[in-house]
């Protein structure tokens, strides 16, 4: 059994990794969700008291993640106040150290508009710089430090240029939809039909019935039945 670490700035991110998730699941792999803040900005919910839109988006992450087989954790930053500071890495790190990750799916550069939120680009920079930290035993402690291969792949912009690793994830198609639809029965987004038209325009691009494209930042890149199967590069 190997175990995914999926670290983002919000609940409702992980659409864009759902199938991979589910897909890892399916396979009998741990698959851990952790989400760095508790969404309490969105206005989807109403213009209820932040702590209780909190509440309940901690509630939905919980239960969207059990569709797809995972386990969600939450830390609590301020939802918009996500900062690339060595504190935050630091925590994080000991997340990292804890979970003893196989591989890890976190945000990474983009441009386009969403993928660009604040939020979205410091959560990458700090899981990308806990995933360092947490092999350092002074860094993590009281923990164990976690030194075994950990790759990390960002969900992918369309202007990305780094080498493209895409997942097929027929085996999590259906899971996959159904985290969607859980998310737009309750904060109206993922729009109708958007997300399984995406599942299925990268899944005809690489050969497959569905798949999800991630950006690979030290793995081979190519078509995998799963993000632990794509073969590390060389340093």
């Amino acid at each position: 059994m190997k175990t995914i670490l999926v670290a983002l700035a919000h609940p409702d991110d992980e659409v864009g990794c759902a199938g991979t998730m589910a897909t890892h699941a399916a396979r009998g792999d741990r698959v851990v969700a952790l989400f760095l803040t508790r969404g309490e900005m969105t206005e989807a919910l109403g213009t209820s008291d932040p702590s209780e839109v909190a509440r309940r988006r901690v509630e939905q992450g919980g239960e969207a993640a059990a569709i797809v087989g995972a386990e969600a954790r939450f830390l609590d930053l301020p939802d918009t106040g996500v900062r690339d500071t060595p504190e935050v890495a630091g925590r994080v790190a000991r997340v990292v150290a804890e979970v003893r990750p196989d591989a890890v799916v976190t945000w990474g550069e983009a441009w386009i508009r969403g993928m660009r939120h604040p939020d979205h680009q410091a959560t990458g920079r700090v899981v990308r710089a806990a995933v360092t930290l947490a092999r350092m035993a002074r860094a993590v402690a009281p923990a164990e430090p976690h030194r075994l291969p950990a790759p990390v792949f960002t969900l992918r912009d369309r202007h990305s240029r780094l080498p493209a690793a895409a997942i097929d994830v027929s085996p999590g198609f259906a899971a996959a939809l159904a985290l969607g639809e859980y998310y737009r029965a309750r904060i109206g987004w993922p729009w109708e039909g958007w997300h399984e038209a995406r599942l299925r325009r990268f899944g005809a691009e690489w050969g497959v019935a569905a798949a999800e494209v991630l950006d690979a930042w030290e793995t081979e890149p190519g078509l995998w039945p799963g993000l632990t199967d794509a073969p590390l590069v060389p340093y």
